[in-house]
């Protein structure tokens, strides 16, 4: 048995308020929620990020993560959601098992897009960084 707190969800030894499975994924809600409804998607394999990421394993985990927001935005009737992954330690990402966050919003909660994560562009302009992808 692995020693990964994911893992052990997965595997059933840790419980959990499943929002949705299937025999690649697991969706269930954070004990540590953001907002109502906030729900964790996982690989049901230990994967540690996204760089491991099989594309196989991509489209399985893409199409779950598809159907629990669905089911999440379905039951819950948010006004909208942020849906993202912390990829690695330094962007957050606190168990090393690669999971998405579902965050269910509401108007007036104070929370912030995707630009708020972070706001540190370097010296670069972007027309120089778009030259290291040539």
């Amino acid at each position: 048995m692995s020693n990964c707190l994911f893992c052990k969800i997965a595997e059933g030894v840790i419980p959990c308020y499943k929002v949705y499975k299937d025999d690649y994924a697991l969706a269930f809600l954070d004990i540590h929620p953001c907002s109502k409804g906030h729900t964790v998607v996982i690989p049901k394999k230990h994967i540690t990020n996204i760089e491991e990421v099989e594309m196989a394993d991509w489209q399985n985990l893409s199409a779950a993560l598809k159907k629990a927001a669905d089911k999440v935005w379905s039951i819950i009737k948010p006004d909208g959601m942020n849906i993202g992954l912390n990829n690695n330690s330094v962007a957050g990402q606190a168990v090393p098992h690669l999971h998405w966050h579902i965050i269910p919003r509401y108007e007036g909660d104070g929370g912030g897009s995707m630009h708020s994560i972070v706001r540190n562009p370097d010296d670069l302009r972007v027309e120089d960084i778009a030259k290291l992808f040539l």
